[in-house]
Order: structure tokens, then sequence, then C-alpha cells
């Protein structure tokens, strides 16, 4: 029976310890929660038309096994609670980063860095193009990181390094998702529409799949905060 909230406590978990830090004296990300809301809301929803669309087409699915049964246009709610908990554990986390160091002085390399990945993602993407889970991803992400670099957009030197820290528990949840740790597949993909690249068990297009949700939450919230300052 417990089987049945895997997904819901990696859900859980992911967000649990983000929340609670919100409020730390030092930190206060719960004063910026407006300027959070509305992107994470958006993106949410883009990325859900694109997940409902994947599902039905059988690009990936979801084992019931693992989770709680309730469902909306064949996607589980874990689902849809995923693109709430992970945005804020990372907005969260870029705001710390930004609270607690100053690494503006690594734009210019970040901007390097991101043309570079965006020229091989497009690259990758177009050779693959039947590969729905590789083309359509890399070529989304290649698409914003080529704007943000070409507007030299500030938050991509702080972005970096933020990133580069929760690869951690990026891989340590989605393992758990895709059965790396324990005998439990939630998420199953086609591989017919990915790579066939693996993380231990994540596909490799999971990694870029999550910078470009967590790019657009963390964009939007940059907006936002700067128009709630003006």
């Amino acid at each position: 029976m417990a089987e049945k909230y895997t997904y819901l406590l990696v859900d859980f978990f992911c967000i649990i310890f983000p929340f609670l830090f919100s409020f730390h004296p030092r930190l206060q990300f719960f004063k910026n929660w407006k300027s959070f809301v509305w992107p994470c809301l958006l993106t949410a929803a883009f990325f859900l038309i694109w997940d409902g669309i994947f599902t039905q087409i059988g690009v990936w699915s979801f084992n019931p096994k693992f989770v709680i049964g309730i469902y909306f246009w064949d996607m589980p709610i874990e689902e849809f609670l995923f693109f709430i908990c992970i945005p804020y554990a990372c907005v969260f986390s870029y705001h710390c980063f930004k609270v607690l160091f100053k690494f503006q002085r690594y734009q210019s390399f970040a901007r390097v860095f991101y043309a570079a990945t965006a020229t091989v993602l497009l690259t990758i993407a177009l050779l693959h193009l039947p590969q729905l889970y590789t083309s359509v991803t890399f070529i989304l992400c290649s698409a914003l990181l080529f704007y943000l670099v070409y507007h030299n957009n500030l938050m991509l030197a702080t972005f970096f390094f933020c990133f580069l820290f929760i690869l951690i528990p990026f891989i340590l949840s989605n393992g758990v998702l895709t059965g790396s740790f324990f005998d439990r597949t939630v998420v199953q993909y086609n591989d017919a529409h990915n790579l066939g690249i693996r993380i231990l068990t994540i596909p490799v297009e999971d990694t870029f799949y999550g910078m470009l949700m967590l790019m657009l939450n963390v964009w939007g919230y940059e907006r936002n905060l700067n128009k709630n300052k003006q």
C-alpha cells in the first residue's frame, strides 16, 4: 500500500526543506512569493500541456502502482504537483545563491557556456527529429538559451552555479522516479523517442527538460521581482 505514495513523497521531500528555510531571517524568500507564483503557474501550464500530449502519444507513461490514483488527462495528480514543488525548490535555491554569493564576474563565462550548449543541443535535435522527447526538448531549450545569451540576461551566471548545485537532488529525485535506487519505476519512457543515453536510469533528456523548466521559472521570477521593486 505504501508504494502508492512513492511519487507523492518525492514531491513532498523536494519542497519541504526549501519551504521551511524560506522563513530564515537571512533568506526571507517568503517575501518574494508574489514574484514566484505567476511565472510558476504559467510555466506549469505550458509543461502540463506538453506532458499531456506526450502521455497521450506514448512518449512516456506513469506506473499506476506508484501513484495515489487521482488522474487528470491521463496524468496523476503528483505530476501536477511536480511542476509546483520542483520549481519552488529551484527558485528558492537561486534566491539563496543571489543572497549568499556574487557570481556576476562569471557572466561572460556563463554566456559562452550556454551559447555552446545551445548550439550542441540544436545540432543533436536536428539530427534526431523522430525522437520526439529529444528533438522537442533540445529545440526549446536551445531557443531559450540563445535568447537569454543574446540579451545578456543577468540571471545566467547565478543560474549556472545554482543548476550545478541542484544536479545532486535532481539525480536523487529523478533516480527514485525512474528506478535507480528502488524497484519502483514511476515514470516509464518509450526509448523510441529518446537517445537511449541514461544517467543511472535517468534519460539524458531529463537534464535539459529540467533546465528549460527551471530557467523559465527563474527568468519569470526575476522579471516580476524587478517590476515589483520598481
